[in-house]
């Protein structure tokens, strides 16, 4: 399969330089199997039952529990690892919160009203970005769980966050943390394993319960670093065919970057 063929094997160099070419083409091939899974996967949820999805995705649930009784809503940070599709559904399955997925509207609005009807079908509520501010506005008096695939390209680099991630200077998206630290509500990072065929487990883990104590750019960097270390343990599950990188970093952007030193750019 050689779809952007071209922008996976340089996403690999860039971020594996230490590894062969041998090496990197070997989780290649396994990502582009990852790929065609999760697209299966997420054209299953039209006849997947709750009891089918519930023996597949698993997570530390638990973690929760606390969270839920303080009566706040909630912010969750993920990324791009397989199959995030099948982990919202059942995490809406495992939590008294209403989940609500920001999303990108797509340009085909036919294909895009089968995949909402697909991704709303067990509760998650989605909202999309281009109007997140007026479309979050609705469930601002209830106790909701926010969740943000946070490693995304920004629209705009020169009000991003910088940093080392991957071996690049790159560019995290601020608005996630900026809404984290205005309403001062709990944040959680995910991680998603495959750990076989069909099977995956969600990592759950409490960021901050107070964002708004921490420095501006901190939780961003905390993000970045859980990110990294989640797609070193399993390179072959994150969407390598995502433009990443296709910001170049400049010298004007020095005052937003945040975290270690700079790399030779």
């Amino acid at each position: 399969m050689g779809y952007r063929k071209k922008v996976v094997l340089d996403n690999l160099e860039k971020a594996f330089p230490e590894k062969t070419a041998a090496e990197r083409a070997g989780i290649a091939k396994q990502f582009y199997r990852n790929m065609i899974d999760s697209f299966i996967e997420t054209f299953k949820l039209l006849s997947a039952s709750p009891q089918f999805l519930l023996r597949r995705v698993t997570a530390n649930w638990e973690i929760l529990e606390p969270l839920q009784k303080s009566g706040k809503p909630c912010q969750i940070h993920l990324g791009h690892t397989f199959n995030w599709e099948w982990g919202h559904h059942v995490l809406q399955m495992n939590t008294i919160y209403q989940v609500l997925v920001v999303y990108g509207p797509l340009s085909n609005k036919a294909f895009e009203k089968l995949l909402l009807k697909i991704r709303t079908r067990f509760g998650s509520k989605f909202i999309p970005a281009s109007d997140m501010k007026n479309s979050i506005a609705q469930y601002a008096d209830t106790q909701y769980l926010l969740g943000l695939v946070a490693d995304q390209s920004p629209g705009k680099p020169q009000h991003a966050y910088w940093l080392n991630f991957l071996n690049q200077a790159t560019a995290f998206i601020p608005g996630p943390e900026k809404a984290a630290r205005n309403l001062n509500i709990p944040v959680l990072f995910a991680s998603i394993s495959k750990a076989r065929r069909g099977h995956y487990h969600a990592e759950l883990s409490i960021a901050s319960e107070q964002p708004a104590l921490l420095a501006p750019g901190e939780l961003t960097l905390m993000y970045a670093r859980f990110l990294e270390e989640s797609i070193r343990k399993q390179p072959e599950n994150w969407l390598w065919s995502h433009r990443r990188w296709k910001h170049a970093y400049k010298p004007e952007y020095m005052e937003q970057w945040i975290g270690e030193a700079q790399l030779s750019i």
